[in-house]
């Protein structure tokens, strides 16, 4: 799929919100390194996400700054799961938020009609002056403001938990 298909309903969600982004293109880029390497001076919060499941099934997706190691059992304690977290297969983040590894962001949930996943955001993005995440693809970033990013999240139907997200 190309990037300009990806995103369309991305633009479209975002003039209907009238949240203003500013984007960023890049080569493709597949992990918090290669971002940190290859992103030149992008401000801001830059995110990493993790899709995870319980022993249920039941889907969270993590959102947390890049540099942040998340404690998955702390995490498991907070939110009182059924089972330890693992991380979610490839083919479950592509049937759940329409995504492909690398291409994990918050804005994906936009994906999730069926609101299976839960979106656990770190209080700190709350809060940034600007937090930097892909659009629904790897070849680009987007900055939007913190206080923008819930109201995304809100305005796709997916609010999120907030949460102190602990570190290992």
């Amino acid at each position: 799929m190309s990037e300009h298909t990806v995103e369309t309903p991305l633009l479209a969600m975002l003039d209907q919100l009238d949240l203003p982004v500013t984007w960023h293109r890049h080569p493709a880029l597949f992990t918090v390194e290669q971002s940190k390497a290859l992103r030149g001076d992008i401000a801001g919060e830059h995110v990493k996400n993790l899709l995870v499941r319980d022993k249920k099934r039941t889907l969270w997706l993590v959102v947390v700054p890049e540099d942040k190691a998340v404690d998955l059992k702390g995490l498991r304690a907070q939110l009182d799961t059924r089972g330890g977290l693992s991380f979610a297969s490839a083919e479950l983040l592509a049937e759940s938020l329409g995504v492909e590894p690398g291409s994990v962001t918050p804005l994906a949930v936009m994906n999730d009609t069926d609101a299976r996943v839960s979106v656990v955001l770190d209080v700190a993005l709350t809060t940034a002056p600007i937090v930097c995440c892909h659009p629904l693809h790897n070849a680009a970033t987007i900055q939007m403001a913190g206080a923008d990013m819930v109201r995304f999240l809100e305005g796709v139907g997916h609010i999120p938990i907030v949460l102190d997200v602990p570190v290992r």
